[in-house]
Formats: C-alpha cells, structure tokens, sequence
C-alpha cells in the first residue's frame, strides 16, 4: 500500500530536508520518494501545518506487565503509544516479578517482530528493586535489555549502585536512576512547601533527589561509567548535573508535565496531579524549561504510569503517585513550544533516547525505513471513553480539551492513522 504524507514540514536534523515542506511517500514500510511531486497513492494524509519526525521513543514507560496487568498490559500499552505518536517504548522494571531473568525480557520483546510500536526491556539493577542484591546483569544484556535501572525506586544503597557502575562499562550498558532520598520523602505527597503548609499535606522537599544526585555523581566520577538520571525536577540537580557534563559521562531526562505544571494545581485535591517527583513550584519550571534549551535535559519522557481506580480514587493521602500521559504527550510538547524550539524538543524524544540506549537512530530519507511519526500541532481533541486506548484513566487531562495530537505513525511496515483522519 502507497501511502502519500502530503506537505508537513520535516523535522529532523540529521535530514537535508529539516524544517522543509515536502512530499513524504511511503511503500512497503520504506520512504519511497521525497521531493515536491504530487505521487500516486493508495491514500493520501493532506498533512499541512503538520510536523513529520522519526518516530518518536519513551524512555521509562510503566506498564505492570507481567503480574499487574489490571493496570496496563502490553498490548493496550502499545496502542496507547501508538496513538500518542511513539513507535518504540522502554518498559520499566517494576513489574511483578521484576524484569530481572531472559524469562521476564523474553515474554516482553517477543512480539516485537510482528508490532506497530516496538517495546525494549529496561532490566532491573536489583532483585525485586529492592536495592539490596544485584541481578546478572551481564546475563540480561545478552538477553536483550537496553538499560539497567530500578525504575519508579532509587538505587539507595552505595555499594550496590558502585558496583553497578562498574559492571555496565563491561559492555558500555548505561545505569538509570531515579534519584530521592527514601528517609526523607517519606510519607510525603507533594513538594514541601508554602502550598503543602496550606493544604496540610506532608512535603517531599527538593534536597531529597538534590542529595542523591550529589552523591550518585561522586561516585560516578570515582567508579567511572554511564550515568542517567531520570525524572529530574529540581533546578539545583540540573545545576549539579550540568557542571559535571563537563568531565562525566552523564545525562538526564525530565518528564513533560514536570515541566508544565506547580503544586499550585493540588488545591482541588487532585489525585491525578500526584506524581513523583511531586510538582514543584514555578521557579523550578523556570529553571527546567531553561535545561531544556541549553541541553542540561537530555530526554523528554511521558512520564506514563497507569493506575486502576482503586489506587487513584481515594484520599489524597491515600492515593499511588503517578498520571497516565502516553496519549496527551503531544499536546505537553506544543504547550512547552511556547518557551522552547520544535527542533530542540523532538530531537529529545527521537534521536538522543535512542543514542542513549546504543539503539540505532532512524532516518528521514529514500529508501529508508519508515519509522516516522506525523504530528498536529493545531488539532483538538478529548481524551475520554471513546479515544483513550490505556487501561487506566488516571489523567488530569480525562474529559478535557486539549491542543496538539498524533495523527498517524509508521513502523514495521505497519502504520496506524487516526480514525478522524479522512
């Protein structure tokens, strides 16, 4: 089937036609043709005003399967991708069991020849991201993990995350931490603060990830290695992590919202805003918008992390951290393209996860493989019963309108294209 992209504008800098608008032929999963030619096709996407990338990668999607499936599975995890505009997705490890054995990265990428939207393997660090005891992770690697992290929990103990660092250089395999200090976050549920003073709510203060991220840079300057912090939310830890890019081998990722909304949103009790890192306040949007544009933050992630309404619709106290954010991604980015250049937000989420993870970077160009993902920056839309493909509906955005949708993407010599596209 020939597919004809007609007219977006092209977005990719490693591309002659970046920030050109041309026509984007498709044939059998391959670009067949660019240029300005009005191609014969089986259908045509008039795609005006649309912005066509590679196709777009999450690092550090939460899913629960295996073993919590009621709140996200693989397959409704691929659809929700897809429709969000990702054609390749990193799975976290806090699963039940964890991905820590060939059986659980197996079960994980063993469809990936015959998807749409291409799932890797993020192994745990430690059993049961428990943080006491490592995994083989040597093993894993050849098993097929792209990267070693403890997802959602921190790498606490000294010694386990040294060690960590010193067996990853064996095969160049990078450790991703998500940096907060467990002792003093504890029994928080929001940034520490004048908003948590009025609302009453115990804080999680900025100087429990800025610890560990002082300190997990120490170590990495005397272990040596390949370090990712993920989910950074503190402008201090960017000033930290900057300084040290100067001499380390370290990167950063920040998720979209993080850098969109305060804890001022919190005054309504609003489960689905109580994320971890908690939001913070407008100065450290400010600080984070400014990572973005001097290349602090490495990688915009989605920040998804499912949950049944079990989990979400309780007190606030009660209540699990995380927001679901696959679908509404796009309209994040259009939100943060008022502060910070398109070109620089979508090489965040193609180009430099990939170059991360040692994966190859795709290419907007004839005879490449297409792995592309077209994008309306104008387009308005719901995420409601009728366009959410997630299990879970844990989204401060369910039921609202918001700018900025995915329209199509291409993968696998598979596509899918929205149902409104005519």
């Amino acid at each position: 089937m020939k597919i004809l992209i007609q007219a977006p504008e092209i977005i990719d800098i490693q591309s002659p036609f970046h920030q050109q608008q041309k026509n984007v032929l498709i044939n059998n999963g391959k670009i067949a043709e660019i240029g300005d030619k009005n191609y014969s096709a089986d259908r045509v996407i008039k795609a005006e005003g649309m912005k066509l990338s590679i196709g777009w990668f999450d690092l550090g999607t939460f899913i629960g399967d295996p073993g919590l499936e009621h709140k996200e599975d693989l397959e409704s995890a691929t659809k929700t991708a897809a429709a969000g505009g990702f054609t390749e997705i990193a799975v976290l490890p806090n699963t039940a069991p964890s991905v820590q054995s060939k059986n659980e990265i197996s079960y994980i990428t063993q469809n990936n020849s015959t998807r749409l939207v291409q799932v890797h393997a993020l192994a745990s660090v430690t059993r049961n991201n428990k943080g006491e005891e490592l995994t083989e992770m040597i093993d894993l690697h050849e098993a097929g993990a792209i990267g070693f992290t403890d997802g959602l929990k921190t790498i606490w103990h000294t010694d386990i995350f040294l060690k960590a660092l010193q067996y990853l250089q064996k095969f160049d395999g990078v450790l991703i931490d998500h940096p907060e200090d467990y002792w003093l976050n504890l029994f928080g549920h929001m940034h520490e603060g004048i908003n948590s003073t009025r609302l009453g709510l115990k804080g999680m203060p900025r100087i429990a990830e800025e610890i560990m991220v002082g300190k997990n840079l120490e170590l990495l300057a005397y272990a040596g290695g390949k370090l990712h912090f993920s989910r950074i939310s503190s402008g201090k830890s960017l000033d930290m992590i900057k300084a040290a890019k100067k001499k380390l081998n370290v990167s950063c990722d920040i998720t979209a919202y993080q850098a969109l909304l305060d804890d001022s949103v919190l005054f309504d009790f609003d489960t689905n805003y109580k994320v971890s890192p908690p939001l913070r306040e407008k100065s450290d949007i400010e600080a984070l918008l400014k990572g973005l544009k001097d290349g602090t933050i490495d990688v915009i992630c989605s920040g998804h992390t499912p949950h049944d309404a079990e989990s979400k619709d309780l007190e606030f106290d009660l209540a699990e951290f995380g927001m679901i954010n696959l679908q509404t991604f796009g309209s994040n980015l259009v939100a943060l393209s008022q502060a910070v250049a398109w070109d620089v937000l979508l090489e965040k989420v193609t180009q430099a996860p990939r170059r991360l993870l040692n994966l190859e970077i795709p290419k907007i160009g004839v005879d490449e493989k297409a792995n592309l993902t077209l994008f309306d920056p104008a387009r308005t839309w719901k995420l409601d019963e009728r366009t959410n493909f997630s299990k879970s509906k844990n989204s401060p955005w369910f039921g609202k309108e918001v700018t900025g949708k995915a329209v199509a993407v291409f993968n696998n010599s598979k596509q899918w294209i929205d149902s409104d596209i005519k």
